[in-house]
């Protein structure tokens, strides 16, 4: 009688995690840094419709790292729980926080439960009334997610990018332009070319707008500030 194949729970979910690390290693990174008056995400994108940035309610935003499908299924889903709680509640009801945790639990139970894990990250983001407020919830593959603030880096060269953040990004919160400046330098720098404002996905959170937070900057503003 054959022996059955015997993998152990270990070794699974190493297997899976190194599978998951690569695949999202493969994609470009993604940089979200708070400025005075909000939150700015910064990607190299050269698709003027496939975003990685996107807004999911009033003042919640949304940034994916990875493989595309995968975490445009997670942005739609979260778009569809967050209107469903607003409608059957209240706006004021609809929190980063809740959405971070469903996406964790989401993530989490395919990582364990599935043959194949996400190959993506994705965080998740909400500005307040003051820097002091605002929050940005990072969501790895395997559900983990940890609280941050200042800045976050995702993606393919995310260590290499955390290291550089984390020795320019200053004590005092930056402005829009003096962030937007750092985040370009810090792709430039970790990805050895230059990045010009054709190539990138900027948008904000600013919290000085009435209800809907959320908006891209365009390529003329980018080539301005830049």
């Amino acid at each position: 009688m054959a022996m059955p194949y015997y993998v152990s729970p270990e070794q699974m979910m190493k297997d899976k995690a190194d599978y998951a690390r690569k695949g999202i290693a493969r994609g470009k990174s993604v940089i979200v840094l708070e400025y005075t008056d909000g939150i700015m995400f910064i990607a190299e994108n050269r698709s003027a419709t496939l975003h990685k940035i996107s807004e999911i309610y009033d003042r919640i935003a949304f940034a994916g790292v990875g493989k595309f499908n995968e975490f445009e299924q997670l942005r739609i889903g979260g778009i569809r729980l967050v209107d469903m709680k607003g409608y059957s509640y209240s706006r004021d009801d609809v929190t980063a926080k809740g959405l971070a945790n469903a996406y964790s639990q989401t993530l989490g139970n395919i990582f364990t439960g599935e043959l194949k894990p996400y190959e993506c990250e994705v965080l998740v983001a909400s500005v307040g009334d003051t820097t002091a407020t605002n929050e940005l919830f990072h969501i790895l593959f395997d559900g983990s997610v940890t609280d941050r603030t200042g800045w976050v880096a995702m993606g393919g060269q995310a260590d290499a990018l955390g290291t550089y953040l984390k020795d320019k990004y200053p004590k005092k919160t930056p402005s829009s332009k003096d962030a937007l400046k750092l985040g370009v330098d810090a792709l430039k720098t970790v990805e050895g070319s230059e990045v010009g404002s054709d190539a990138l996905e900027v948008a904000v959170l600013d919290r000085t707008r009435t209800r809907r937070k959320f908006r891209r900057l365009l390529e003329s503003e980018l080539a301005k500030l830049l």
